[in-house]
């Protein structure tokens, strides 16, 4: 298998399976929500300003850790 052997920016650049963009989309949407109260122009209680930080937190980890996900280049075994 070629995958073992990549490098980071050969990683991020290479082809995203499936299930790891609904999981980057999932990510950058957290990410998004968790902005946009922050951002908010009214106060809003300090728990939910928080909740917001660890939205933007785990939103990007998870979008960052999911666009190294990489496809397989193994064959099916099916092939004659």
């Amino acid at each position: 298998m070629k995958n073992n052997n990549l490098n980071l920016a050969e990683r991020v650049l290479a082809p995203t399976p499936k299930w790891f963009k609904i999981l980057r989309t999932i990510g950058i949407t957290l990410a998004s929500v968790g902005g946009v109260i922050i951002a908010s122009p009214v106060a809003l209680p300090v728990g939910l300003v928080s909740v917001a930080g660890y939205l933007i937190l785990g939103g990007s980890i998870l979008s960052v850790v999911s666009q190294t996900g990489v496809q397989s280049e193994e064959t099916p075994k099916n092939n004659p």
